[in-house]
């Protein structure tokens, strides 16, 4: 359900689709061993469904998988991670 498109230069975002529409996006960077998460956006007419979790969930499992650390610079992102620690611990740049 949640797919990831990412350019060249390590830009790009982890995004929900149904058909055509995109109801969810988090906006990354990656660079070396850092993902960053920048932006976490849910269309209004998806509010409440946990998309916001499915996207925060893939970009965490693709961070565990690929031996990278998480920026949070997205409040959401960020919020969830000061909420809970130890799920988040492996993957969190505090720096």
């Amino acid at each position: 359900m949640v797919k990831l498109k990412v350019n060249e230069e390590g830009q790009g975002a982890f995004y929900i689709l149904e058909g055509q529409e995109q109801l969810g996006e988090m906006v990354i960077g990656i660079s070396g061993n850092n993902l960053t998460a920048y932006h976490t956006e849910v269309s209004p007419k998806a509010a409440g469904k946990g998309f916001a979790k499915k996207l925060l969930d893939a970009m965490v499992d693709f961070s565990k998988e690929n031996g990278m650390k998480v920026i949070p610079r997205c409040t959401y992102v960020h919020t969830q991670f000061k909420k809970h620690p130890e799920e988040y611990a492996a993957v969190w740049n505090k720096e």
